[in-house]
């Protein structure tokens, strides 16, 4: 019997088998036929999207030529001014006095330093104080030695005029008298020698102290106590600020023009500040080697409010003021006397030489051979060519401050 249920289910599951491997090929050959059109989508699909990529690179690409289209520039409009010609010298700010305050005989060690930078000081204040032993010994044994021979020489001075006395008597001989009062001579003279001496040891003493020369200020202090200092050796410093003395040196060709009593504008680097001033002295001989001269102007600081050995500007106006045009300076191309510069008409550069006046601070003064308000290239210019289009941007003109101060000083001194 199971045997025969064996066979019997074998028959019956091979029908079945059949269909499902048919199922089987047809599902293999449809995918085998979407094979072809999937490939023939994608290809179509990159050619789609290289056209887009191809099509959006062209439309960037300019077609116009460069040389046709208008340049961008940056313009101003050349407003009218007033230029003076002006000589503009660097110097130092000097003070009025300046001492360096140190031992002037003696090479001894530093016993004290009183005083820092920027003390306050009267005249005959104590700075500093050295180690003056020896000197002070020295000095008390000198002195000593000259009052014994002042003794002595009193002695033989009495004496010798004892001996003149008898002397008319008869009583000595005149080799004797003659012998005593060159004894007291000789006593004499040494006693002076002596004095000088003591003279000297008292200097070395006295240059123990060190004191202020002058009413000032500390401005240095070089040496700490302790330290070994010799003849010419500066401890501290001291200046007088109450006065400062602006000193330049100017060329042979400018002697005409700093003449004693001459206006100048003098700028304090150190503070940044201006002041105004005179020359109030100017060397009647140049240097023999810089053939320059040498000028100074007075500046009174009764404040102290200047620091000294600094730098500063002097600008002194020569010449009578002139109608002129001012531009920024980097507007131009300069060439010797000859400024070239575009400017614009209508949409169009023309390239115009124009006479230099001078210059002040960042601006450039040219004779007034165009109307004023002419515009101005004053960026893009270097990649400008004659009759070459522009596209152009106007900014409004600053001045620099040093421009405008000189021209309303000219302005005030034309006015009566």
């Amino acid at each position: 019997m199971d045997s025969t249920i064996h066979s019997t289910s074998r028959g019956a599951a091979a029908p079945e088998g059949a269909p499902l491997a048919a199922a089987e090929r047809d599902d293999q050959g449809k995918r085998s036929s979407l094979i072809p059109i999937v490939i023939v989508l994608a290809v179509g699909a990159v050619l789609v999207v290289g056209g887009a990529l191809v099509w959006h690179a062209e439309s960037k690409i300019n077609k116009v030529a460069l040389a046709s289209s208008p340049k961008p520039v940056t313009v101003i409009a050349a407003p009218d001014a007033t230029f003076r010609d002006s000589r503009t010298y660097v110097g130092t700010l000097r003070p009025w006095v300046e001492a360096s305050v140190g031992p002037q005989y003696i090479s001894v060690y530093v016993d004290t330093v009183l005083v820092r930078p920027g003390a306050t000081v009267k005249r005959g204040d104590v700075l500093a104080t050295l180690d003056c032993r020896n000197a002070s010994a020295s000095s008390q044994a000198v002195a000593a030695e000259a009052r014994a021979i002042d003794a002595r020489q009193q002695a033989v001075a009495h004496e010798s005029a004892r001996l003149q006395t008898l002397l008319d008597g008869g009583f000595v001989s005149p080799n004797e008298a003659e012998i005593k009062s060159a004894q007291s001579s000789s006593e004499e003279a040494q006693l002076a020698s002596q004095r000088a001496r003591l003279s000297a040891t008292s200097l070395q003493v006295s240059d123990c102290v060190m004191r202020a020369p002058f009413d000032g200020e500390v401005a240095t202090r070089t040496i700490d106590p302790g330290a070994f200092v010799r003849p010419g050796t500066p401890i501290v410093s001291v200046v007088d600020r109450s006065t400062i003395r602006m000193t330049f040196d100017v060329p042979e060709s400018d002697f005409d023009l700093v003449a004693p009593g001459t206006v100048a504008d003098i700028r304090l680097v150190a503070t940044g500040k201006m002041t105004v001033g005179s020359v109030s002295r100017r060397s009647p001989s140049a240097d023999p080697e810089t053939r320059t001269a040498h000028v100074e102007i007075d500046i009174a600081d009764a404040k102290r409010e200047i620091p000294v050995n600094t730098t500063g500007e002097v600008r002194i106006e020569v010449g009578e003021p002139i109608h002129a045009l001012v531009m920024p300076l980097v507007a131009a191309s300069i060439t010797g006397s000859k400024a070239a510069v575009f400017i614009v008409e209508g949409e169009v550069v023309h390239q115009k030489r124009l006479k230099v006046l001078g210059e002040v601070g960042s601006d450039l003064f040219v004779a007034p051979e165009l109307p004023a308000g002419t515009p101005i290239v004053t960026e893009g210019w270097a990649t400008l060519a004659e009759g070459d289009r522009v596209a152009t941007r106007q900014i409004p003109y600053q001045r620099t401050s040093s421009s405008k101060a000189a021209e309303n000083a000219d302005k005030k001194e034309a006015q009566p």
